[in-house]
């Protein structure tokens, strides 16, 4: 166990507004990201703080961070199933991607329900992600970070009144986690959550399926269990 890290749910104070991808983050380097062609970071950055602060605001926090010092290297992010669609053409919330495979500008100006009114108080995981470090691969990873930060936000969601908490998961492929930060399925077995739901990941093909696939062997994973995607959930009323 290594005590020295810090897990604690996000907060105003320091909002993490993009991903781990290209390293740690800390207060210094959060809004010095690495030119890319591909997105535009200033609107990345008011796009995220924006929905990031409103969501905060409503239900307290959106995300359970692990710190090593001042340096995020953890994060788990999670949001109100009612604000996802999860309909392959629906909304997306990854952060570091412009609509639809991310949130809109308009999607944060809407009003958000408190967890009072919602007719389902079920919070959705979508990522969760350790950083690796390209000159120490295993600094942070395989250390018990990601089962701490599931722990705490499974006692944050008891404090504050929701039912239960729902994630994806696949087989035990860990390319998917380092490309998706989706975990595997015996990695939320573990936790208490059950299987709720089995169906194909829709978007594993190509390049992507390849090297999956290539994975997938090398991990004695049968071929025909590579795209299998499931829906795991933890009942919480009983756990207060």
């Amino acid at each position: 166990m290594n005590d020295h890290f810090i897990i604690e749910p996000m907060t105003e104070n320091f909002i993490v507004w993009r991903c781990l991808h290209g390293g740690t983050l800390d207060s210094a380097n959060i809004n010095q990201p690495k030119p890319n062609a591909q997105l535009d970071w200033n609107y990345i950055k008011t796009r995220n703080v924006l929905l990031l602060k409103k969501i905060i605001s409503t239900y307290g926090t959106c995300a359970i961070l692990a710190r090593d010092g001042n340096s995020i290297i953890g994060t788990l992010r999670f949001y109100p199933k009612v604000l996802c669609n999860f309909t392959d053409e629906g909304l997306g919330l990854c952060l570091q991607q412009v609509y639809p495979a991310g949130p809109s500008l308009q999607f944060a100006e809407q009003e958000f329900s408190p967890v009072s009114e919602l007719s389902d108080k079920t919070l959705f995981v979508h990522c969760l992600f350790i950083v690796a470090p390209d000159n120490d691969p295993d600094c942070y990873r395989r250390k018990g970070l990601a089962t701490r930060m599931v722990r705490e936000l499974i006692q944050w969601c008891i404090k504050n009144k929701w039912d239960a908490i729902e994630a994806n998961a696949y087989e035990e492929i860990p390319y998917l986690y380092a490309i998706s930060g989706v975990t595997g399925r015996s990695f939320w077995e573990k936790l208490g959550f059950r299987v709720i739901q089995k169906d194909t990941e829709p978007g594993m093909n190509g390049e992507i399926l390849k090297i999956i696939l290539n994975s997938a062997v090398k991990a004695g994973i049968p071929i025909e269990d590579i795209k299998n995607r499931y829906r795991m959930r933890l009942e919480l009323l009983n756990l207060g």
